[in-house]
């Protein structure tokens, strides 16, 4: 049997998320509050606790997080627990959903505030670049090497590329990028806007490799990253984001359709920056390769842009190539519609 082994964090060596009480010792020999965390996985406990009660303690453990003004969503004691799926919404450009910019030629890049191939707009924007770390959670947590992670937001009007009607020849703020030995990936692009009835937000798929981010069924985890409010509201006071400020101030984590289950906790973005410099976000991706994701597509009902419910406005023809888009117009003022369904972006 394989000896589980701690990986290295800025603190320290650690093991599912949680630091070593005595780095000296293997991890096997830490003691028993630490092997007792070690056995009951986010999953096991649900299922000692029943659905109810892991439900209400991870929404306090929401709430304890939103009350923060840190933008430090991380800590290093907590364990390690797989990033919950959610829906890609009706934007992905994946090929769940009308167009599919994983086929396209260029889509492979760190820096996704330009658009590639024919098209040539620039989205605007507060700087703003990001890292995901991919752990393999069946594999005791160690880096996932060589992963594809495809990555996508909407622009400072909160418009997606690809199928808002004004930008849908554009394709910016999407890109793929491929995990390095310590399992990250890095991406350049501009801070997103809170758009109505959504948390700032930023989507990502991770597949297990180049080759098979073109096969829509061979992703491991469709999942998103939030942003926190003191950061959020810092960025939304500065010009481009005045819609921003309206959206931001009638929501909550827990109020928000995707990360309104737990309060975003294991989903909370860690940032750091300032204006001028530009922001930079961090987060874990601890993902089960032995589950199959749970989440996804929207499928045909609800969503922003369906039938006019929340989200940027459709309307227009795709790409070519590319299927029909989500129906609706797009609001005034810029930014997704006004009513947010149960199924979001």
């Amino acid at each position: 049997m394989n000896k589980p082994r701690p990986y290295d964090t800025p603190e320290g060596p650690a093991y599912q998320g949680r630091l070593l009480p005595d780095p000296t010792e293997e991890v096997v020999d830490q003691g028993l509050r630490f092997d007792l965390g070690t056995l009951f996985s986010r999953r096991r406990m649900l299922a000692v606790l029943g659905a109810g009660a892991g439900t209400a303690a991870l929404a306090a453990c929401g709430a304890a997080a939103s009350d923060t003004t840190s933008s430090d969503a991380t800590t290093s004691s907590s364990e390690l627990t797989e990033i919950p799926d959610e829906t890609n919404g009706p934007y992905p450009a994946d090929g769940s959903n009308g167009p599919d910019v994983l086929e396209m030629d260029g889509i492979i890049r760190s820096d996704i505030r330009s658009s590639f191939g024919d098209a040539s707009g620039t989205a605007e924007g507060v700087p703003f670049t990001f890292e995901l770390t991919v752990l393999d959670m069946v594999n005791e947590n160690a880096p996932m090497v060589g992963a594809a992670v495809y990555v996508w937001h909407c622009d400072r009007n909160g418009d997606y590329s690809m199928y808002t009607e004004s930008i849908e020849d554009e394709n910016y703020l999407r890109g793929v990028q491929i995990t390095d030995d310590e399992g990250k990936v890095n991406f350049t692009a501009i801070f997103p806007a809170c758009y109505t009835g959504r948390w700032p937000h930023v989507h990502f798929e991770v597949y297990p490799d180049e080759a098979s981010m073109t096969d829509y069924d061979a992703r491991l985890s469709t999942s998103q990253m939030a942003l926190p409010q003191d950061i959020c509201d810092t960025v939304y006071a500065t010009t481009g984001y005045e819609q921003s400020v309206t959206n931001m101030s009638q929501l909550t984590l827990e109020t928000d359709n995707v990360f309104g289950d737990d309060g975003g906790v294991n989903q909370l973005a860690t940032v750091t920056g300032d204006l001028d410099a530009g922001y930079h976000a961090s987060l874990q991706v601890p993902i089960d390769t032995g589950t199959e994701p749970t989440a996804g597509e929207m499928g045909g009902e609800g969503g922003p842009g369906a039938g006019g419910e929340g989200g940027p406005g459709g309307g227009g023809e795709p790409p070519s190539g590319g299927g029909e888009p989500p129906s609706g117009e797009p609001p005034s003022g810029g930014g997704p519609g006004a009513e947010a369904s149960a199924e979001e972006s």
